[in-house]
């Protein structure tokens, strides 16, 4: 949407002549390294073009006002800056609400009302983070109106806060953390432990990220999200009684072999090793990236995705079906599924002489095979969360 068309929407919808601030929080795609990151793992994310904006004027008094183009059947939602409960009525406004509330809480002078106008161009349910893009986008915004100085991983941590206590999604910080931190044209190796981060140039002459939409809606990524997370912490528990270790991402492939028959449930061994043995392909693929070789980083996603359908059991009839077509396809470097899984979307890297007739094949399949088309885009890797000018 272009910026003057969301100052005129917002002047409309909130009955206003003054012209809003405006800003943009990305959504991410996860290149490599799939729930390893509340595993004490390594994840490679990358903040996309496809995002939320938002247009926001302070008010004289304490109210809030929230409004969404994309649910605009919810209408208006307000409450009050002494008064942010989550409240199941209030659907997507409770992400701003408990971002609003956590910076409160951690010290930052909020002091007066808001009027918020969000629209957001990331496909609804397509797991490229919208949630975390919407928190990120409301804590730039408190940021610049109240004139406050936040450190960007301080940010990402309330943003995870407000998903995990606010919402009640256990979630880890990747998805805030590139969000806010993200950077043009690179990706970032983030140690989700030690929050030791280095930034990866993607260097992709020639080829092209894709990113599929399934259109199927992730029902099931909530509920076995965290499932998957207490498989996880059970697998652990079963290693400390001989290892001295505080997370899985703390092993190497070998190391895992060792002490695996500690693990007792057999479910929970195959959880420990995709965590661990993704971890250790994270790693490599910024080796590979730093040598250029995207080829063999290629190689990586594709056994990235094996191990999340075989192992972690995440991916599902919809996710398989386009990244196994995907495959098949000539000019794909590789292709996995990305984010929590469950429906929402692969990625592929995509020769760009080969993109159009890519699309079409793998639709084909598709469609055959689930019954409805999935939709493409193409992803520009771009900024973290930030401030636009007007113009």
């Amino acid at each position: 949407m272009k910026h003057h068309d969301l100052i005129r929407q917002f002047q409309h919808i909130f009955q206003s002549n003054e012209q809003p601030q405006l800003f943009f929080a990305p959504g991410r795609i996860n290149l490599i390294g799939e729930h390893t990151d509340y595993n004490g793992g390594h994840v490679f994310p990358a903040a996309i073009s496809f995002g939320t904006y938002a247009a926001v004027k302070r008010r004289p008094d304490n109210v809030l006002r929230f409004y969404s183009l994309n649910f605009p059947d919810d209408g208006m939602i307000e409450c009050d800056l002494s008064h942010l409960v989550y409240d199941d009525h209030d659907g997507w406004a409770n992400y701003p609400k408990g971002m609003i509330q956590y910076m409160v809480e951690a010290g930052h002078a909020i002091t007066s009302g808001m009027d918020i106008l969000f629209y957001g161009d990331i496909p609804n349910g397509a797991g490229l983070s919208s949630s975390a893009s919407i928190e990120l986008v409301t804590g730039v915004a408190l940021e610049s109106l109240f004139d406050l100085t936040v450190d960007r991983i301080d940010l990402a941590h309330i943003g995870q806060k407000v998903e995990s206590v606010f919402i009640g999604v256990n979630s880890g910080i990747m998805d805030q953390f590139a969000i806010s931190m993200g950077k043009q044209d690179h990706a970032i190796l983030l140690d989700t432990e030690s929050m030791v981060y280095q930034y990866a140039p993607i260097t992709l002459d020639g080829y092209t990220i894709i990113i599929i939409n399934t259109n199927k809606q992730r029902t099931l990524a909530g509920s076995k999200y965290n499932e998957r997370r207490n498989e996880c912490e059970e697998a652990l528990a079963d290693l400390q009684t001989e290892l001295d270790i505080i997370s899985l991402g703390q092993l190497t492939p070998a190391e895992f072999d060792t002490y695996s028959h500690l693990i007792r449930s057999s479910t929970n061994r195959k959880r420990a090793k995709h965590a661990i043995t993704e971890n250790a392909r994270t790693l490599d693929a910024l080796n590979r990236l730093n040598e250029g070789d995207l080829e063999g980083f290629g190689t990586l996603m594709n056994a990235s995705h094996q191990s999340l359908a075989l192992d972690y059991e995440v991916t599902g009839l919809e996710l398989d079906t386009v990244v196994h077509a995907a495959w098949e396809q000539p000019g794909v470097i590789g292709a996995r599924m990305t984010g929590a899984g469950f429906g929402g979307c692969a990625i592929a890297i995509v020769a760009n002489d080969h993109v159009t007739s890519f699309k079409q094949s793998v639709n084909d399949h598709y469609k055959k095979t689930v019954g409805y088309e999935a939709t493409f885009y193409t992803a520009s890797i771009g900024d973290g969360a930030k401030e636009l000018t007007a113009n």
